[in-house]
């Protein structure tokens, strides 16, 4: 039966393995099953910000395995169990009961039983860089344009305009990178962007690969904060830097330290679409 609290999740803290109790299995289609269980350190792909793929791995219920060929989050709200993209709500929605759904192919175990999760930590260590970089380049960036603005704006977590959410349109991290799409429309124009601050990306770029190059060489802790254990409860992402403590809100995995990248660094592409320019930044991270 699925508890009121939903699924309690251990990725937070760094956990690749973890045994639970399998609480409900769901046909999920396609010769699919959704295997729910009270705890699990597997990362899913969140349904309304799928910037971070789940995790790989295997599910173990004593000699049996079952490779997870996906995670996603599941919510009910008292009603039938829905599953991805026909969530309509977000994480953490007042009301609803959200789980990780893992997903797995052919005869599922039975409800009632122990179940292990042991996740490819390489893979996981691989994505848990591209999220870490990716949050440091969007500071990067953040700060990079703070001349670009001839209007007060939201500040990001350090204090500079934040471009970054008010431009982001799209976020996908993916092994030791991430690539990020901005939308630069008259929205953004409107709120006090001079698009001329990125006639230059080849210099743009450059003073953001030597900010994070500062900013590895200090090997700052970076943690995840929660509010609870349960998926729907809120996490936010800490990294300390020089400028101060940056935080974030962020539902994905990280690295520990600063420590353990050897180097960030950003490229860019540019193109005109309807009603502006469109704009994507791709970070590779190099893991120590």
């Amino acid at each position: 039966m699925i508890s009121a609290a939903g699924t309690s999740i251990t990725y937070p803290a760094g956990a690749t393995t973890s045994t639970g109790t399998v609480v409900h299995v769901a046909d999920a289609g396609q010769g699919r099953f959704a295997v729910l269980l009270d705890e699990t350190a597997f990362h899913p792909v969140d349904t309304a910000w799928p910037d971070q793929p789940a995790d790989r791995g295997v599910l173990r219920v004593g000699d049996a395995s079952w490779d997870v060929v996906d995670a996603v989050v599941g919510a009910t709200q008292g009603g039938a169990l829905l599953l991805g993209r026909d969530v309509p709500v977000r994480t953490g929605s007042e009301g609803w009961t959200f789980v990780v759904a893992h997903l797995v192919e052919g005869e599922p175990p039975a409800e009632g039983v122990a179940a292990e999760v042991v996740v490819d930590a390489e893979n996981r260590a691989a994505l848990s860089a591209g999220h870490t970089a990716c949050h440091l380049a969007s500071l990067a960036l953040d700060a990079a344009l703070a001349g670009a603005w001839t209007k007060s704006v939201p500040d990001d977590a350090l204090g500079a305009p934040a471009f970054d959410s008010l431009a982001i349109q799209e976020s996908r991290i993916h092994p030791d990178g991430s690539t990020d799409t901005y939308r630069i429309g008259k929205s953004l124009r409107r709120k006090g962007f001079d698009p001329a601050a990125l006639d230059d990306l080849d210099g743009l770029a450059g003073r953001m690969d030597a900010q994070l190059a500062q900013w590895i060489a200090t090997g700052g802790a970076v943690r995840i904060e929660t509010s609870g254990a349960a998926l729907a409860d809120r996490r936010t992402w800490v990294c300390e830097l020089p400028e101060g403590e940056a935080r974030i809100p962020c539902g994905g995995t990280h690295l520990t330290s600063l420590a353990d990248l050897a180097s960030a660094t950003v490229a860019f592409e540019r193109s005109q679409v309807e009603g502006g320019l469109e704009l994507v930044m791709r970070t590779t991270a190099v893991r120590v």
